[in-house]
């Protein structure tokens, strides 16, 4: 940032030293003779100056450096700006004529020729800042001078002049110049213009290719800057917008042909279909010509302001190539009245203040002005001045040849500045519906510029060392700046605020930069039947006071080179389904990537998405990874087969142990009810139907309070199940202790110690089950992490140390009963249960045994099912070999149920023994 003010300082000292070294002074013996410059000029109250390239070439005079320059011979005339400068005319007249805008105060202009050339351009613009033919700089001798410039139209002159005019605050409105660069309000605080910047159609550029769906583009662009700065700006805003650039080539006037045949190659070799030309009209001859002869067709070429209608390309002879060509033309407006009053125009009339219509006449008509001492042959037509331009019939020109689309930015740079100065004049009429064409201001303090600090110092000390060089003391007092006007009245403070709407309805303001509202109209190159080139409307970008862009395309007006409405398309690589991502190719754009498929557990639901997503852990991916589903959410429940099969075995073994029960109640006085402890049998019958029943628990959704009771109740009642056996194990046992001569054992043969061990037994349990309640209490989870798939359902046990000590214990008394009966198990007595006991132990535990690797291997409801099969198939186990033969001998042996039988079998038993 620092090099601006550096910048700005240098540019006004070179301009200092310039201008005194070449400024006449009246101390100096030898004067040099000023240079004259002509003007097409009309007085008035205020004056507006306006700047031409009438003539578009020059010859340059030779340099002796012993005498002032000769002035340079301007050529070539150029007819279409001779239409500009008498579009500025026309709106000074119509204005001078309007009743409400700047009432009773008529507009003057001075019009000059710049013929392209920066020194003409230069002088002008110290003639129009001094008021006098031999400028002095610093110093306004002629009070009546223009208060703004109108111009010019080339940038390079345009930047030349901002940056003088930029010292004074002086207004410069341009109709043409569009570099980037003159946006720079601290290197030209006082440029406005009334056509959009290269840097607005870069955006609009941008946008439109957004617009069409293309991400492979390539581009060309001029090596000058209108094509570097463009350019730039294209490809930051290109970026922006997820567009790829394939390659970037720069041409110009001087490029080589071997040049030019490499940028062709690049571009024939290149898998982009749409080619970005940023480019002027004369320097894109020659390359199309290579790419004609490489029959390089079927592109689509998106055009620049600067050759979007270019009548050198626009002709049968290219419209194999460019057909189809989409580019941005400034939107035309057309002046109302305008070409009616050109059409009219009568060099008899404007004579001889108009200057340039002479040689206008001259090219239009073909005719010769007659001079004196100048004689024709029979055939020379010469010129009157009252021919009708209506009536042109020259092979060149004609009526509809005109241009007069262009002259409405210089009819409003003309209004802009009447408003900033009617705001001037009439400042107490600002603010009501109707202007009261009475003079508020002080209509001869009005000045163009807006004196600031920096600015007041920098001319005070020009004045002072141009003051002491030329001696011009006496004009000190009438043309000195140094006296600050006072803001209110200047034409520059006026010219930032100005908005209004032209007759035409177009609205026009200025923003900070100085820059007009954005409006251009898209323009599609239609082949017709004979090779001809027709531009039609399909489309307008447009960026007001809302500050919105609204960029609106008529699709199904456009006709591309391929022949059909549908938008072709230009991709590096083509896009993505849902369910995959893009993946970067190593070293290449980013616009051309690989499609990769989604990770498990992630998606994708757009196309050319740039990552894949993972869904929540209740949801996965469908097949095609691009939605997620929820997951199933798995558990033992009631209505699958197998939760219907395990639910009914145990319902039936449920029943069926009450049904033994039920019997063994029935026939409690029967020798072998009796003989088996009626008490301990009945016990051992319930908790078996109970151990059934409680695995009904473990199946169904998990709530929080089965997950508290399903494991502690098949643990407690488990642990009852086996202490009734322990007990009569142990019952067996002292039995037959009992039975040997001088045995005290008989008086534990009561029904208290059963009671006491299954008590004492059943309580451990029950402590290690309430502490794990009381402690770590079970809870129902959905666990998301043991199957990707599913969510399993499940009781979280919470601490696997309680989950083990009771399945421990449990195993500790299954064993200890195990040990006591088959130790028993051949004892003399006459029904020895041991040896049942050992079969429905050893039973109990192969089940359980099984059940420990087979809990631990499986998950979700199998881990669940595995439970309720071992408690089901060991509670069945024990119920089968403990009770079924007891029942078999009750119900369909009766005679064996008798205590002769019973005791008789002891006796036998004893005597072989």
């Amino acid at each position: 940032m620092f090099l601006r003010p550096l910048l700005s300082m240098w540019l006004r000292f070179y301009i200092f030293i310039l201008w005194s070294l070449v400024s006449p002074g009246r101390s100096i013996p030898c004067n040099l003779r000023g240079k004259q410059e002509a003007a097409f000029s009309r007085d008035g109250d205020l004056i507006i100056g306006g700047y031409f390239p009438v003539h578009v070439s020059y010859i340059d005079p030779s340099y002796s450096f012993r005498e002032r320059d000769h002035q340079i011979t301007c050529n070539v005339y150029s007819a279409s700006y001779y239409i500009l400068l008498h579009a500025m005319v026309y709106a000074i007249e119509e204005i001078n004529a309007d009743k409400f805008l700047l009432p009773n105060i008529t507009l003057g202009f001075q019009l000059f020729d710049t013929c392209i050339h920066l020194s003409r351009a230069l002088w002008a613009t110290f003639i129009t800042l001094t008021g006098e033919d031999n400028p002095i700089p610093n110093y306004q001798c002629n009070k009546k001078v223009p208060l703004a410039i109108i111009g010019d139209p080339i940038s390079l002159l345009s930047i030349a002049m901002a940056t003088i005019l930029g010292v004074y605050r002086y207004p410069q409105v341009s109709y043409a110049a569009s570099v980037n660069l003159l946006s720079d309000r601290y290197l030209f605080p006082s440029f406005f213009r009334t056509v959009s910047s290269d840097a607005k159609q870069s955006v609009a550029l941008a946008g439109m290719v957004s617009f069409m769906g293309w991400k492979w583009v390539g581009l060309l662009s001029l090596n000058n800057d209108y094509g570097i700065q463009g350019s730039q700006i294209l490809k930051e805003e290109l970026q922006k917008l997820g567009v790829c650039i394939a390659y970037h080539e720069t041409f110009g006037q001087e490029t080589s042909l071997a040049k030019l045949q490499s940028i062709a190659k690049v571009i024939v070799q290149s898998s982009a279909k749409v080619i970005i030309l940023f480019s002027r009209d004369p320097h894109i001859h020659q390359l199309m010509e290579l790419l004609l002869q490489k029959k390089d067709v079927e592109r689509i070429w998106v055009a620049s302001n600067g050759w979007s209608t270019s009548p050198i390309l626009s002709i049968p002879k290219y419209s194999h190539l460019l057909a189809g060509t989409i580019g941005y033309i400034v939107h035309e407006v057309n002046v109302l009245g305008f070409k009616e009053y050109f059409l009219g125009l009568r060099a008899s009339t404007l004579l001889p203040q108009d200057i340039f219509i002479k040689d206008f006449w001259e090219l239009v008509l073909g005719c010769r002005w007659p001079s004196g001492g100048s004689s024709g042959d029979n055939k020379t037509l010469w010129c009157t001045g009252e021919e009708n331009l209506k009536l042109l019939y020259t092979r060149s020109y004609d009526s509809n040849n005109f241009n007069f689309r262009m002259p409405y930015f210089i009819y409003s740079a003309v209004y802009s500045l009447a408003h900033a100065i009617h705001n001037l004049i009439f400042p107490c009429a600002l603010d009501q519906e109707s202007p009261t064409h009475k003079i508020c201001g002080d209509l001869t303090s009005i000045k163009p510029w807006q004196g600031d600090k920096l600015t007041e110092r920098i001319v005070s000390e020009l004045s002072k060392k141009a003051k002491r060089k030329a001696n011009v003391q006496n004009r000190v007092s009438e043309g000195n700046p140094n006296t600050k006007p006072k803001s209110q009245n200047q034409v520059f403070h006026r010219l930032k605020s100005v908005y209004f709407r032209s007759r035409m309805g177009e609205e026009m303001f200025y923003d900070v930069n100085g820059d007009p509202p954005t409006d251009y109209d898209l323009l599609n190159w239609h082949r017709n039947s004979d090779g001809a080139i027709t531009f039609v409307t399909v489309g307008r970008y447009r960026l007001g006071q809302a500050k919105e862009n609204e960029l609106s395309i008529n699709s199904t007006a456009i006709r591309w080179i391929t022949g059909g409405n549908e938008i072709p398309r230009s991709v590096c690589s083509e896009s993505c389904s849902p369910g995959f991502r893009k993946a970067a190719k190593e070293g290449q754009p980013m616009c051309c990537y690989d499609c990769v498929p989604c990770a498990d557990g992630e998606i994708s639901n757009q196309t050319d998405s740039s990552n894949c997503f993972p869904c929540t852990e209740e949801t996965l991916p469908n097949a095609n990874k691009t939605i997620c589903l929820p997951k199933e959410i798995e558990y033992l429940s009631y209505g699958e087969p197998l939760a219907i099969t395990l639910t009914s075995s145990a319902i039936f073994f449920s029943f069926t142990t009450i049904g033994v029960l039920f019997t063994f109640v029935k026939y409690k006085d029967t020798a072998i009810v009796k003989a088996n402890n009626s008490d301990l049998s009945y016990g051992l019958l319930a908790s078996l139907s109970l151990s059934f029943l409680c695995s009904l628990l473990f199946i169904g959704e998990p709530e929080r309070l089965a997950c508290l009771l399903r494991q502690t109740a098949f643990g407690v009642i488990f642990v009852i199940c086996v202490s009734c056996i322990f007990a009569k194990t142990l019952m067996v046992v002292i039995a037959f202790r009992a039975t040997k001569p001088g045995s005290n054992m008989r008086k534990w043969l009561g029904p208290k110690v059963p009671a006491v061990v299954i008590v004492i037994c059943a309580s451990i349990q029950v402590f290690i089950c309430v502490s794990w309640i009381r402690l770590c209490p079970p809870f129902p989870e959905k666990n998301y992490k043991i199957k990707a798939e599913v969510i399993i359902y499940q009781c979280n046990e919470c601490s696997d140390v309680f989950l083990w000590s009771m399945l421990g214990y449990m195993a500790f008394l299954a064993c200890v009963s195990f040990i006591v009966a088959f130790l028993a198990r051949n004892l003399p007595d006459t029904f020895n249960e041991a040896k049942w006991i050992t079969f429905s132990m050893l039973i109990f535990l192969n089940v359980w045994i099984s059940f420990v690797p087979a809990y631990l291997s499986t998950q979700g409801k199998f881990m669940v099912a595995i439970e309720v099969f071992g408690i089901i198939f060991s509670s069945a186990g024990i119920l089968g070999c403990f009770f079924f033969p007891k029942c078999y001998i009750i119900l369909f042996r009766p005679d064996l149920n008798t205590r002769g039988i019973l005791l008789g079998k002891s006796t036998s038993q004893r005597t072989k023994n």
